[in-house]
Parts: structure tokens; sequence; C-alpha cells
């Protein structure tokens, strides 16, 4: 019994290790502790693996020009104490440039492939998923036809939201001149000391004039049309002007930071689409036969008449709006989470009303508490989720913050149509926040984000229009809703409410 009571002892002192190694971050240390308790020793040992980071950058992105604040005078009070208090946080202070909220993948891939084709010196990519299907392959192949003509192409991917990327696309895309790079990848030592740590970044600059970024990775899914997922919401911005140089800041930070892709070869560059490999009939049908060749068929010809329209590159279109920036990196190596503390100025400042749509709201007690205490200061604060959450796991640890949320006066509607993964907040109607970052643990203090925060009427009306076409699809959550679950589902929420950290 004696090994027994030794194994105690040292668990424990591993434990109190974590505790006292995690003070800053309680639900952080709460999960390990955990952890260590139903894995004795083992527990400790996972724990110095995924929390030890081998390769981080530990600077906070800072240009030499970071201007003053001059919002013009019809911007309300709150959008003043809201920018000077986010100007040390940004990435360079606020700048000026054109906007254009994109609301759809389809919309947001035909913008994107006509601005790629139209460049004509360097265009960057960083993207968390990058699938290798059908919208991956399309874009894939205008890539390497862009380098094949002498367009400088830099592309970055997530080590773990991209790990099935086939090697040979990348031996492919390398072979016609472009640039690959992975963020953690899943290979020795990164996948040790990384595992936990991910870029959630999705980015593209063209001609260094022109960035998209926002909540919309590359894969088949994200077009609303993928009949095993079906409809996606989602969006995204495509920004044009001199706030386009911050977005490639944080790219470049980022290159620097991202794993070279070593595959050799010595074959002679030649471009052949991917789709001109296909037989005819999957070229022409991009989904398989049968009951969804019609959702095939629409989404080929949907994006083919996109592509086919021309719009100036880097130049504001008719939708576009003119507006005050500032641009947002989440960076995890800093102690200071910058996306967290953005947020949580926003929501202490909003002075009317805050809108908030999310996909994993899975929020700290700081947060929480600025969003009770918006509600008590007679602010009106609706937060839309989606019912269907990927994975289930997230769903079910976002619903334990319902019942608190709806007594505390705030309005919590969940979206029915389908897949909702915009993130979005617009504060007092002229106060808009659109980026890639979540609510949740994992957003703020584990992963790269990038986040723009926006002053101008007409965006925040917008937004708030495309917010009130989502209400119309989704149900208000109410009390006796979370009252009335079983106990099994309490269990079950609680229980992947622990481990909100990680998810």
């Amino acid at each position: 019994m004696a090994w027994i009571a030794g194994l105690w002892l040292v668990n424990t002192a591993l434990l109190i290790i974590i505790a006292v190694r995690e003070v800053r971050r309680p639900a952080k240390a709460l999960t390990w502790i955990s952890v260590g308790l139903v894995l004795p020793i083992i527990g400790f040992v996972c724990y110095l693996f995924v929390t030890n980071p081998v390769q981080m950058r530990r600077d906070k992105l800072v240009s030499s020009h970071n201007n003053p604040i001059a919002l013009p005078p019809a911007c309300g009070d709150s959008a003043f104490v809201i920018a000077r208090a986010l100007q040390p946080l940004s990435v360079s202070g606020l700048r000026t440039g054109y906007v254009q909220i994109l609301t759809n993948g389809m919309e947001t891939y035909g913008k994107l492939l006509q601005s790629i084709q139209a460049a004509q010196k360097t265009i960057d990519l960083e993207y968390y998923i990058y699938r290798n299907d059908h919208i991956g392959k399309r874009i894939t192949d205008v890539l390497i036809e862009r380098a094949l003509f002498g367009v400088n192409i830099r592309f970055i991917r997530d080590g773990w939201g991209s790990r099935s990327f086939p090697k040979h696309v990348i031996r492919r895309m390398i072979e016609a001149g472009i640039e690959c790079r992975t963020i953690f990848p899943l290979r020795f030592p990164w996948v040790l000391s990384n595992l936990t740590y991910r870029d959630h970044c999705k980015i593209v600059i063209v001609d260094g004039k022109e960035a998209f970024m926002g909540g919309i990775n590359v894969g088949d899914e994200y077009t609303g049309m993928k009949p095993d997922v079906g409809f996606w919401r989602d969006t995204h911005m495509r920004l044009t002007g001199e706030t386009a140089d911050d977005v490639k800041a944080v790219f470049e930070a980022h290159w620097k930071m991202a794993s070279p892709d070593m595959l050799h070869s010595t074959r002679k560059a030649k471009f052949i689409p991917e789709s001109a490999q296909l037989s005819d009939d999957k070229a022409i049908h991009p989904f398989p036969t049968g009951k969804t060749e019609r959702y095939g068929w629409e989404w080929g010809s949907e994006l083919g008449t996109m592509e086919g329209t021309h719009m100036g590159k880097a130049s504001p279109s008719k939708d576009s709006h003119n507006v005050y920036i500032q641009i947002f990196e989440g960076n995890p190596g800093l102690p200071t989470p910058i996306i967290r503390e953005m947020h949580f100025i926003c929501l202490t400042q909003a002075t009317r009303t805050i809108d908030v749509t999310n996909p994993y709201f899975i929020p700290d007690a700081d947060i929480m508490m600025a969003i009770k205490t918006a509600a008590a200061r007679g602010v009106r604060v609706r937060l839309l989720v989606p019912r269907q959450v990927i994975p289930k796991v997230a769903g079910a640890a976002s619903r334990t913050y319902y019942g608190e949320l709806v007594e505390a006066g705030i309005n919590v509607f969940q979206y029915n149509k389908g897949v909702l993964h915009a993130k979005v907040m617009i504060i007092d109607g002229e106060i808009a926040e659109v980026g890639s970052s979540n609510y949740d643990l994992r957003s703020y203090r584990l992963n790269y984000e990038v986040c723009a925060v926006m002053y101008h009427s007409d965006v925040a009306r917008e937004l708030t229009e495309q917010f009130e076409r989502d209400l119309a699809e989704a149900t208000p959550y109410r009390l006796e809703d979370h009252m009335h679950r079983t106990s099994s589902e309490r269990m079950l929420d609680q229980a992947a409410r622990l481990l909100s950290p990680l998810l």
C-alpha cells in the first residue's frame, strides 16, 4: 500500500504544479487537474506535451505608423471610446479602406476567384481548412495558372485543420513555383508540443492591395450546397485600401513562423487542371450523380457565371463602404489575449444595442459578466447561435450558458435553417466586428485569429439587416427550454463545459 500512497503524493504535487502554472487561467487549470485525477501521472505528461510550445511568436504586431484617432464627428460617443481603447491592441491603429460584406460561400468564392485571376504580382493565402474537394481543386488550378504566368504566390495551411490535404497536390503547387508552408505541422517535434495550438485565420491578399478575411475556409460545405452538410450561413469580407496593409502584416508574421513544405521534385512544371483529368461527366457534375446531381450542376453553373463577370481588381464595388477599420491579431504566445480584450471592451462600452452571431459561444467568466452587465445597463442584447453545432460536444457546452443569459435579460435565438458559422458583432448601430474568432477559450488563448472592427453606420446596417434575416430562421430560447432538459442532458452538458478549454 505504500506505493499507492507514494503515487498519490507524487500526483498531488504534479497537480499543484499545474494549478500554480495556470493560476491566471482557472478554467484551463481545472480541466487539466481533472485529467490528472482520472489519469494519475499520465495526465501531467499529456499536459506538458500539449502546453509547452516550441515554436510560438511572443511578439505583438506593432506598426511604426500608429495613427491618431480621427473618426468623423457623425460617430457616436461609444465609437470614439471603443476606437481609443482598442488603439494599442490593434495591428497599426485606425485605418481607412473600402469594405464589401460577403454573406455566403458562393459569393465569396466568386469574388475571390475573380481577384486571383486578375492578380499581377503577388497572392498570399492562409487557411485553417483548405480541402482538396471540388471548390478546393478549382481554386488550386487558378493559383497554379497564375503562378505559371509569373505571379509570386505564398500558401500557408494549418497542420491540423488541413491535415488531409494531399502531398501530391502540394508537390504540384511547388512544381508550379508556389511557396508552401504549414503552421504547426503534424510531425515531430511540433505534433508533441503544439497539438492544441491552431492557425484559425482565413486570409487572402492580392497584389498587396486587396484582402479577404472572415469565417469562410476553402471547402464544398461552405457553398451551402453539399448535401450531407446542408445550408451553410457564413460572413466574409473583401477589403481594399490601406487597411489591406495590416492584413498583410498578419500574414507576414505567420509566414515567418510557418514550416516550409519540403517536397522536392525534378519534374518540369506544366499546368494541367485537375478538372481536365476527370471524365466529362464528373467535370460537368461536381457532386456524385444520382440524388445530388442537380445541386452539383447548379453550383458549377453559378460559380462559373460569377467567374465570368469581371470586376476591377483592388477597386471598390457599388456595394462597398469607405470606412475606418482596426485590425486585430489573436496571438497565443502573448500573456494578454488580444481578441478577448477587444470583445470585452466592445461589450462593456456599448450604450444602446449589441447583436452577436457566433457558432461557438463558450465564454469565460469575464465575457459573461460583460454581456450580463450590458443588459443590466439597459442595452438590448441579442445572441444568435446555431441549433446544429459541429462538433456536438461544443454545442452541449454552449447550452449551459443559455439559461443564465436569458435570466439576465439577454435574448438568445437558435438558428434552425442549417449550419450557422458567421462570427459577427454589431454595437450601437455604427460599430461592427467581423473575423475568424469564436467566443471561446480556444479562440482567445490557443488560436491565431484575425478580426476587424469597423466604424460606419452603413456597414453596421448591412450586417444588422442580415442579422434580422437570420432571426427569421431562428427560434427564441426560453427559460422553460433550459429547465426542462432531462437529467442525462444536464450531466452531459456540464461534462462538455468542463472540457471547454480544449474544445
